[in-house]
C-alpha cells in the first residue's frame, strides 16, 4: 500500500515540471491535423475514382 502512495506522489510531482502547450500551440497543431486529414482524404478520394474507372473497363 505504501508503494501505491509513492507512486501517485510522484506522478504529481511529475505533472509539475511537465511543459503544457499554450492554447495557441494546442490550435496550431489542430489545424495542422486537420489540414492533413483533408488533403490525405481527397488524395484516396480521387484513387478511388480512378481505380474505379479503371475496373469498370477492364472487367465490364
Amino acid at each position: 500500500m505504501n508503494g501505491l502512495v509513492q507512486y501517485f506522489k510522484d506522478a504529481r510531482a511529475e505533472l509539475g515540471r511537465v511543459t503544457w502547450p499554450t492554447r495557441e500551440q494546442i490550435l496550431e497543431g489542430t489545424q495542422a491535423v486537420l489540414v492533413f486529414v483533408i488533403a490525405l482524404s481527397v488524395v484516396v478520394y480521387l484513387y478511388d475514382l480512378i481505380f474505379d474507372q479503371f475496373v469498370k473497363v477492364v472487367l465490364p
